[in-house]
């Protein structure tokens, strides 16, 4: 494979309409255990360890219910302004 090339990346489509009311519950348990909520989220993202996500209120067996590559996709459509319902 010619290493100019592009490589395609497809996340696998599931139906998950819950992954936005899942980061705001882990967002806020972060919050009140005193956690950046940002930070913490980011870092599990980007590392895949949980352990950056509190056990408080579940949030750390919610957040495992959504795949990180599904929620960078929601931040990245988010942070562009698509909508997803198109």
């Amino acid at each position: 494979m010619n290493n100019d090339e592009t490589m395609c990346f497809k996340v696998p489509r599931e139906d998950n309409t819950e992954a936005k009311e899942i980061l705001k519950e882990v967002y806020e348990a972060l919050i009140e255990k005193g956690y950046n909520p940002i930070n913490q989220i980011v870092g599990y993202i980007l590392s895949g360890d949980p352990t950056y996500i509190t056990s408080h209120r579940g949030a750390r067996n919610l957040i495992r219910k959504v795949e990180r590559d599904e929620l960078l996709e929601k931040m990245v459509k988010n942070y562009i302004g698509i909508d997803e319902n198109k």
